[in-house]
């Protein structure tokens, strides 16, 4: 039996990356105006009306019905669905493909990544990894279970504005933080969103995230990998690649970076940059 690969927007992929895989849209909100992010909406786009607009845009969860629209229609072509969604923490789009699923007992397994963003993205590339390698569905899904306790997201800020406007900060600490060029670095913890260290300055930043980076054990190249940014370009994205030049260069040629879409990046705003990973040992 063929096998599907389902996922959610938040997890950074473009559509039509493969035929074998669908990506359910996150709605995006601008003020009344409503964007399928990814489709009606490019990462470009979102940053340029983020920069623009005073008040945050708001994202909503997948509801039930378009998973099971989907379900229904791989059901029917004779495929298993093996569904990957952004952390059951941070957005109700794990429960929304779970109670879609209910019906459909030993056809559709979902995992939640415990994750968000390229994070995600490197269990559904794991999962797409393991349908080519002949595993069935249910093999599948319990093997991504396992690797999801390996995969690290570490991310440095370059500003605190979007987490105060978030109400997620005091707009004191915010205050403070800007004049102090105060950097913070953000991780992915069982699901949650945490602060795992601030720096001064970009420089210092950049010298957190390689320490993370080697407290994590390393990152397994075997195993899919990101380097990401929000924003219109990836200029501190690249410095930090250089800066970095000792973590890699005996294990790649070079590393390519892509951007992170409305889901995070409401949240972090622009000019953050991030790497997503397998660490070498698990924690």
């Amino acid at each position: 039996m063929s096998i599907r690969i389902v996922t959610d927007s938040g997890a950074d992929i473009p559509q039509g990356f493969r035929d074998d895989l669908t990506i359910l849209p996150m709605h995006v909100y601008f003020g009344e105006k409503e964007f399928l992010d990814g489709v009606s909406l490019t990462h470009r786009q979102f940053y340029e009306l983020l920069i623009e607009s005073e008040e945050l845009p708001k994202t909503s969860q997948i509801p039930p019905y378009e998973f099971e629209q989907v379900y229904e229609q791989a059901v029917a072509a004779g495929e298993q669905v093996v569904v990957v969604t952004i952390s059951g923490k941070l957005s109700g789009t794990y429960q929304s493909a779970c109670v879609a699923a209910e019906e459909y007992e030993g056809k559709v397994f979902v995992v939640d990544s415990l994750n968000a963003t390229l994070g995600e993205r490197c269990l559904v590339d794991y999962a797409l990894r393991l349908k080519d390698q002949g595993k069935t569905a249910e093999e599948i899904a319990a093997q991504l279970k396992q690797a999801r306790k390996r995969i690290r997201l570490l991310a440095l800020l370059d500003t605190l504005e979007y987490l105060k406007k978030g109400g997620r900060i005091s707009k004191s600490v915010a205050m403070v933080g800007g004049m102090l060029s105060i950097k913070p670095v953000i991780s992915v913890v069982d699901g949650e969103v945490v602060m795992v260290g601030k720096a001064r300055g970009s420089r210092n930043g950049n010298n957190l995230l390689v320490q993370e980076i080697q407290k994590a054990g390393g990152v397994d190249y075997t195993m899919p990998y990101y380097l990401g940014y929000t924003g219109l370009d990836d200029h501190m994205l690249q410095k930090y690649v250089e800066d970095s030049r000792a973590l890699w260069e005996t294990h790649v040629d070079h590393l390519d970076a892509t951007s992170v879409g409305g889901t995070i990046g409401t949240h972090i705003g622009p000019g953050a940059i991030g790497v997503f990973f397998f660490a070498a040992e698990e924690s």
